[in-house]
């Protein structure tokens, strides 16, 4: 394995040292260099098929058991919070679902302490190619589609189940919801991996807000105390990744009674926090001084 990613590290400077011979923009740069190394990932991953398969299998189940304890508290309870459950199970898709995506894309983002601390950053700051992008492709796991899939399974499941008055805005908001959804986890993601500049061995408190927010979501805000709710819709704006676009769809109001149109600000929630991510990041990678300083 480690002559495996040796390859690879080679392979992507070699890739990344191609790149300046054409002017483009950083974000054409970025993208075209996080399109190689995921490939080359992917090469790597396809390699090995059947430890593809189980693996991908083993995420699938491993998320599984969250929407199996819901399952298991309403054999006893008809309600939770005054939910249903596939109200809950529509919560539960559209986080698992966005946070899946997110964590597809960035989820190597939490590596950045590490590499931080034992100097590996240095080596990808001299290569001629966004940081940022190669920090994110870094080890693509193709494997956490397992939990993409089971999010997705799940909200189907709510969507065909719940009798839902559908308009034209409710249709597009769903899968505005999911997608805005995981643009606003990939900025906290990218925002947490800023933190790690400063504090080297953070990732737990990055993981908290990641995959502890979408452990939150996953439950109606009627659960939660209000001062809770407040600070994941005006702090740090998880609500709405699901909570305030789902309410709309399934016709509940939300607990702080804002106006119905909020439930349609996510994509500008995305782009709000996507620019506080970039200029964290910013910030973060010019305070950077080298291993040991």
């Amino acid at each position: 394995m480690a002559e495996a990613v040796d390859v690879v590290e080679t392979a992507v400077g070699e890739a990344a040292s191609g790149v300046v011979f054409v002017p483009r923009s950083r974000v054409v740069e970025g993208v075209r260099a996080y399109g190689l190394i995921v490939a080359m990932w992917l090469r790597s991953t396809m390699a090995y098929r059947a430890s593809f398969v189980m693996t991908t299998f083993g995420n699938f189940a491993a998320t599984a058991f969250d929407f199996v304890a819901i399952l298991l508290m309403f054999s006893h309870i008809d309600v939770l919070g005054g939910y249903t459950l596939p109200e809950i199970a529509l919560l539960y898709g559209a986080a698992g679902t966005s946070f899946g995506l997110a964590d597809l894309l960035m989820g190597s983002m939490d590596r950045l302490g590490r590499r931080v601390r034992d100097g590996t950053l240095d080596t990808l700051l001299v290569r001629p190619v966004p940081v940022i992008a190669q920090v994110a492709a870094d080890r693509f796991a193709l494997r956490r589609l397992g939990r993409v899939t089971q999010g997705a399974l799940v909200l189907g499941y709510a969507l065909v189940t719940l009798d839902i008055d559908w308009t034209v805005a409710r249709a597009v908001l769903v899968p505005l919801m999911v997608l805005s959804g995981a643009a606003i986890f990939a900025a906290v993601f990218v925002a947490g991996a800023a933190f790690q500049f400063v504090a080297q061995d953070a990732s737990q408190v990055q993981n908290s807000f990641t995959y502890g927010g979408a452990t939150l979501l996953q439950y109606p805000p009627t659960v939660f105390a209000t001062d809770l709710v407040r600070g994941v819709t005006f702090v740090v704006p998880l609500a709405f990744v699901n909570w305030l676009p789902a309410l709309y769809v399934l016709g509940r109001d939300y607990p702080l009674g804002l106006p119905d149109w909020v439930a349609f600000l996510p994509p500008l929630v995305a782009g709000v926090c996507g620019a506080a991510a970039g200029l964290a990041w910013r910030a973060g990678l010019r305070a950077y001084r080298s291993t040991g300083s």
